[in-house]
């Protein structure tokens, strides 16, 4: 029996990749800019002074990848749509050549036996949103509701998987509080507002979606951090709670129903970033709508978090964690490898919020090795990352967790956001001069464990 036997279909096999990452073509065809375009542009923003002007030519070269994800055999491909290529101010007049390059690419998948699963914000805020307020100013959350809509309108009779924010925490605290993504703002207050925005978004959105294509199936994708205590004491297990709740709680218990989890109330309140009563930017009703029903919830899961009662939280809202791991035993990223985590994490969400279907809509791990004197990569620490993990999905779906698939982040070599091209999470090398791609040992790997799930050989 193959290792992956749990993983059989109906279990969805796919791969991940994000628009600003991959697409390039960032004033082709009418594209309005990004608040990644402003924020990349700036010197000292991005580690390699790089861009995403280009990035993996994805516009250009979308049925060479969708050729890459039929030979790997995947049944799934979660990809991600600009906003400012379908509303290049972000609202207004309907951009259809960039709406068009969706259809072709959704019909692309459709006729290799791809399913299509849509994300409708993987971070690309239009520039002209961010200039009257951005994810601070709550006309953006309407805003995004009816861009949902309009893509929706068109995509609808082809996708339905649908898949509204991606990370609120990163826009949020990484984006407002420390900096280090678009719009890089430093402002821990501000940060609460945006993550409530976003919040509101994603509800607001879903019943766009909702009401415009019937049988859509709906959900959000977070950033799961599997956090832990350094040690038994009493001290640790309370850091350890405030870390899963700076990272899980606070978007996890509204968008099931429960509100804002009081302990981090308090505690932001404690440090003056929200008022020192019911926090300003929620309104009458707004968590009816954050808490409306979703199909399912999204699963990215990368490492875990070791939370220490000296390590106090920093002023912008990030809990410090320590990684204690060896250097070998983590990712170009310094994020440890730990599959026990996502295990856990499938288990965990199956047992305090009981969705009714998870997926894991991105794992995946950063390595640097590139092509041998023969044109061969070969990746054996991301394969090895890539089986461990599965095996956890297969044991967390075997233990009652349901979990309905697995997107490896990611298919290509990208641009890593503040990173740039310094960090390659790719199944496929990414040569960025020549735009030539090389599936890596990894992908050979990958494609032999689809195999071998849907087969139920040995794996």
């Amino acid at each position: 029996m193959s290792r992956f036997a749990a993983l059989a279909p109906p279990f969805q096999w796919g791969v991940a990749t994000s628009a600003y990452q991959i697409e390039g073509a960032t004033s082709a065809d009418g594209r309005g800019p990004s608040i990644w375009d402003t924020f990349a542009e700036q010197p000292g923003h991005i580690e390699d002074g790089s861009h995403g002007r280009v990035a993996c030519d994805h516009y250009h070269r979308w049925q060479e990848d969708l050729a890459l994800m039929e030979w790997l055999g995947v049944g799934a491909y979660r990809f991600s749509i600009a906003w400012p290529r379908v509303l290049p101010s972000g609202t207004g007049p309907i951009n259809t050549p960039g709406l068009d390059f969706y259809d072709r690419l959704v019909d692309g998948c459709l006729a290799r036996g791809i399913t299509p699963f849509a994300t409708l914000y993987h971070w690309d805020l239009p520039q002209a949103l961010e200039d009257r307020g951005g994810w601070r100013a709550r006309e953006t959350a309407q805003a995004f509701a009816a861009y949902a809509e309009v893509v929706a309108r068109r995509l609808g009779d082809r996708v339905k998987f649908w898949i509204t924010q991606n990370e609120p925490w990163c826009a949020a605290f990484l984006g407002h509080a420390h900096g280090a993504h678009a719009p890089g703002r430093r402002d821990p207050k501000e940060a609460l507002f945006v993550a409530h925005h976003l919040l509101l978004s994603h509800g607001l959105s879903t019943q766009a979606i909702r009401a415009a294509v019937p049988g859509a199936e709906i959900g959000l994708a977070h950033l799961y951090l599997h956090a832990e205590p350094a040690s038994e004491s009493e001290a640790d297990a309370l850091a350890c709670r405030h870390l899963d709740g700076a990272f899980n709680r606070w978007f996890l218990d509204p968008l099931y129903g429960r509100g804002y989890p009081e302990d981090l109330l308090t505690h932001y309140q404690n440090l003056g970033q929200l008022d020192a009563t019911a926090p300003a930017f929620v309104r009458p009703g707004d968590l009816e709508v954050i808490g409306t029903r979703t199909n399912f919830l999204g699963l990215n899961y990368y490492t875990r978090g070791i939370a220490r009662s000296d390590r106090v939280p920093e002023a912008n809202n990030l809990p410090r964690r320590i990684a204690e791991a060896p250097l070998e035993a983590r990712t170009d990223m310094g994020w440890e490898v730990y599959p026990a985590g996502l295990e856990a994490a499938l288990l965990r969400l199956t047992r305090d919020y009981a969705p009714a279907a998870l997926y894991v809509t991105e794992n995946g791990a950063a390595y640097a090795d590139g092509p041998d004197a023969h044109g061969r990569v070969h990746d054996e620490r991301r394969t090895a990352y890539l089986e461990a993990h599965l095996l956890r999905v297969a044991a967390a779906k075997a233990a009652g967790a349901p979990v309905r698939g697995y997107f490896a982040w990611s298919l290509l070599d990208n641009f890593e956001w503040a990173f740039g091209y310094s960090k390659r999470f790719g199944l496929v090398h990414v040569d960025f001069q020549s735009q030539r791609r090389i599936p890596k040992d990894s992908a050979h790997g990958f494609k032999a464990a689809i195999g071998a799930a849907r087969k139920g050989e040995a794996g």
